[in-house]
């Protein structure tokens, strides 16, 4: 957009311009996303949204404020190819869901790697927030990206819908009303899916899409099949809600309906899936196959990558790894985070933490507690 476009709109729109005009070079939409403090993210989606409203010296109708302020924002959040900024001026209020989905798949993969030599760590700096080289190894890493911002999209968009804060979609009451063998009925307000995975292969997948056919390559294909790993992934954890109606309590006639899971569990199941990840190669122009040579084909639920994973333990800043050091570790566990794993075999440095708390308090008549100080020593472990 150009600078004189942006002046010529209203004081708001002019502001958002202002606040979202910087460099998106390699940058991705999962930056919408991110948190400046590992809080409350402060991203400029939330901003957007914001100013997607109308102002007091917008025009007279409502519709046309809001649809210039979504065509000048969506414009310039970071990331957004051109079919993502069509999407985000067609469904403006699509966009903050986006944002808190993309923040989804960020703190699950923090947690699901917290003991790991590779954590999740993001990069504030950096608008492809993993890191250029990350995203674009290929690794098992790489693949659960992908996988879990995608299903964060469709985690949050579903569950916006059935709460009612989107105008574009509800709750799904297609099955509402209807009799199943078993002697219960649908009812209540399923979640919509159907319109959760639609919104996600059309705003996710339009960064691999919108390639020309010519600079597509082996790694597009094995993005988009990770987006839609973790679309699966909600769709295999969807849990099924009764409730039972009848006389005192009893299940004379029962309502179900279907819920996402809770966006935990979809990151564990994605851990399972990022550990029996397939390694994959180049079939046809359209198809991936098994490196291993094995003939049966790689389904839509399992994750794929095509090279092996570096040990992530030194910092080598060129291919974006930050390395261990300096990290916790756990001197006692039988985990990845056990110090002689964690810290890659170069040791790792003890420090006794003395803390002063109050214990064994006595309340006195009247009327205060009395305590005695208690001094508790922990042995943190750090690596070289």
């Amino acid at each position: 957009m150009m600078r004189e476009e942006c002046m010529q709109t209203t004081f708001v729109v002019t502001l958002a311009c202002i606040f979202l005009s910087f460099s998106f070079a390699r940058a991705s939409w999962i930056y919408l996303g991110v948190s400046s403090n590992g809080q409350r993210p402060t991203v400029a989606a939330d901003t957007a949204a914001d100013l997607m409203q109308p102002a007091g010296d917008a025009p007279e109708n409502p519709e046309d404020a809001l649809r210039n302020s979504a065509r000048v924002v969506c414009s310039n959040l970071p990331g957004l190819v051109a079919h993502q900024v069509e999407v985000c001026q067609q469904f403006p209020d699509t966009i903050k869901s986006v944002s808190e989905g993309a923040r989804r798949g960020i703190r699950e993969c923090q947690y699901q790697f917290r003991h790991e030599r590779w954590n999740c760590s993001t990069r504030e700096d950096d608008y492809s927030v993993f890191g250029q080289m990350l995203l674009s190894r290929g690794s098992k890493e790489t693949a659960f990206i992908y996988a879990v911002t995608s299903a964060g999209v469709v985690h949050s968009i579903t569950q916006a819908c059935s709460s009612g804060a989107l105008n574009e979609c509800s709750c799904d009451l297609s099955k509402q009303g209807r009799a199943t063998p078993e002697g219960w009925k649908w009812g209540g307000c399923s979640d919509n899916l159907k319109f959760g995975i639609q919104f996600s292969r059309r705003f996710v997948d339009a960064t691999e899409k919108s390639k020309p056919w010519e600079s597509k390559s082996v790694r597009s294909l094995m993005n988009l099949h990770n987006n839609e790993a973790g679309r699966q992934a909600i769709a295999h954890l969807m849990r099924m809600q009764c409730r039972c109606h009848g006389v005192s309590g009893s299940c004379e006639l029962k309502t179900c309906w279907k819920n996402v899971p809770s966006f935990t569990e979809v990151g564990d199941y994605l851990k399972r899936k990022y550990q029996k990840s397939v390694q994959v190669a180049l079939k046809s122009r359209k198809r991936l196959r098994r490196k291993s040579g094995r003939r049966f084909s790689v389904s839509k639920g399992e994750l794929v990558h095509l090279r092996k994973s570096p040990d992530y333990c030194e910092n080598d800043p060129e291919k974006g790894i930050l390395g261990t050091s300096g990290r916790l570790c756990n001197k006692t566990s039988d985990g990845p985070d056990r110090c002689s794993i964690l810290c890659c075999g170069r040791g790792f440095n003890t420090k006794v933490v003395k803390k002063v708390e109050r214990c064994q308090c006595k309340f006195i008549w009247c009327c205060y507690v009395k305590c005695k100080p208690c001094i508790t020593r922990t042995d943190i472990h750090t690596c070289k």
